[in-house]
């Protein structure tokens, strides 16, 4: 166990807002061993930066991992070598030029058609009726698993992301995991046929076309979708959130004084939708003065990175004006998300705009909570809107 110096935190304190410990700790101890974790954090943006490209000592093949022992060894969790030959064999899948050349019409598709059907009820949730709706069409497309629902696949990947933040040992979240990883694999199976038929440009099909093996494969589609749902989902209902909390920034983005991707930035930012990425320490380290031990569980923690006071002029405030390039949202180093300029088109070219458009009148309507450290993001967001019979 590394040497840092032991910070407690009460858990569900500390998944309901996250943000006050990891400020006491980038001022007081920006590396720490956190005893109800299990792991040492890394706090301060530059100390992430720095040390997620030295994949020689901070690893991402976690063999005894979560998302390893519950998802299979996915290309996130590979370094080096092994590593790049799965990223650049998927990057047609991600590639800017197939995001816009295929993917934006199939987002601008499925957003028109959610919004048409839910604009004349005049209220709803965003998180559970909008985004999430959205973010799961937008993944049944990128991935392939058009068989399944959007419903289906928001419960899957919320299944996989509480599995994967299960440091406490939950013996039921445990099941749940492993449960919606089985019916990511029933899709898989009955989509392999038609894929193979009739080969596209989703994750799905590039796999099979490139030689994947089957625990590449499904271990890849399983990644994309623990990551590739949530992030969307909660960033388009808490950026609405933001912009609605914020009405003189929102009014500067609709007067196209700021576009809506400085807005999308800042926000995630702000409120960082994945929250942290876990590392292996390979070999001993000496960090900011902490020995850090072989085998040690290290998280790079991108939501305190993106909050240091010396980074950002107003660090813990949601400002579209101020500068958000340091920020680290999706990582840093050589496992940058992939899914990036995906997530950047549905989100700030597609969703935003056409909510906005579309939901005359958009205001909250009730109480928006928050949660999760790991994984973070509103978890309900009752809105009302003007309709034509109003």
């Amino acid at each position: 166990m590394s040497d840092a110096p032991v910070y407690n935190i009460d858990p569900a304190v500390f998944w309901k807002d996250p943000y006050p410990d990891l400020k006491r700790m980038r001022a007081e101890q920006p590396i720490s061993f956190v005893p109800q974790l299990g792991a040492t954090l890394i706090t301060r943006r530059d100390d992430i930066f720095e040390n997620e490209k030295k994949i020689e000592i901070f690893s991402s093949d976690q063999p005894n991992g979560l998302m390893t022992k519950l998802m299979g060894q996915n290309m996130m969790r590979k370094d080096g070598a092994p590593h790049r030959a799965e990223r650049k064999a998927t990057f047609p899948v991600w590639s800017p030029a197939t995001v816009k050349a295929v993917w934006k019409a199939a987002f601008e598709d499925f957003t028109r058609e959610t919004l048409d059907e839910i604009a004349p009820l005049g209220r709803a949730d965003m998180v559970r009726e909008i985004a999430m709706r959205i973010s799961g069409e937008a993944l049944k497309v990128i991935t392939g698993l058009t068989n399944m629902s959007w419903q289906e696949m928001d419960r899957v990947s919320q299944g996989m992301i509480d599995g994967c933040a299960n440091y406490r040992g939950d013996a039921a979240v445990e099941a749940n995991c492993h449960d919606c990883t089985a019916s990511i694999d029933r899709h898989i199976d009955e989509m392999i046929p038609k894929l193979t038929a009739e080969p596209d440009s989703s994750l799905l099909s590039i796999q099979l076309q490139a030689g994947f093996s089957e625990a590449q494969y499904r271990a890849n589609v399983k990644l994309a979708i623990s990551g590739g749902q949530n992030e969307p989902r909660d960033a388009i209902a808490g950026l609405v959130w933001a912009l609605l909390t914020h009405p003189d920034q929102l009014q500067m983005v609709l007067e196209g004084k700021v576009s809506w991707l400085d807005a999308f930035h800042e926000y995630v930012r702000w409120i960082a939708p994945i929250g942290m990425s876990p590392r292996r320490i390979a070999r001993e380290h000496r960090l900011e003065g902490v020995t850090l031990e072989p085998d040690d569980l290290v998280f790079f923690m991108f939501g305190s990175g993106n909050r240091d006071e010396s980074q950002f002029a107003r660090p813990d405030v949601f400002d579209i004006t101020q500068d958000a390039r340091a920020a680290i949202p999706f990582g840093a180093g050589p496992h940058f998300c992939a899914g990036a300029a995906a997530s950047r088109c549905l989100i700030a070219d597609v969703a935003l705009p056409m909510i906005f458009e579309r939901l005359k009148g958009l205001r909250l309507d009730g109480e928006t909570g928050f949660g999760g450290w790991a994984f973070r993001g509103p978890l309900n967001m009752p809105v009302a809107w003007e309709t034509a019979l109003a």
